[in-house]
């Protein structure tokens, strides 16, 4: 199992535009080989920022970056953005090679 995690620290009062965004996202993540599940998590409020975190589970690592060298990838990432001034910074991304723990 492969988990793929970003991290963005989002403007206070800016949830509503950010969220809206992703909610209306033209997504094909289901149609691709090795996709198992996503998330958007929203995390901490503070009074400098809010945190969200956004996960995609997929069968292997290699699922994943097929994803990423497709067009499909390119074409999602370049729909609609956030109004200006929702980021506070450029996501934080992580990926991580997990084994699932399962109960023999």
């Amino acid at each position: 199992m492969f988990l793929a995690m970003n991290r963005f620290k989002i403007t206070p009062g800016f949830e509503p535009g950010f969220e809206k965004t992703w909610h209306e996202r033209n997504s094909v993540l289901s149609q691709v080989p090795g996709f198992k599940r996503f998330a958007l998590l929203k995390g901490p409020v503070t009074n400098a920022y809010v945190l969200y975190a956004s996960h995609s589970v997929w069968e292997c690592k290699g699922a994943f970056e097929y994803w990423t060298n497709s067009g499909s990838f390119l074409e999602t990432h370049n729909q609609t953005i956030a109004p200006k001034g929702t980021y506070l910074a450029h996501p934080v991304e992580s990926e991580t090679l997990f084994d699932e723990v399962r109960k023999d």
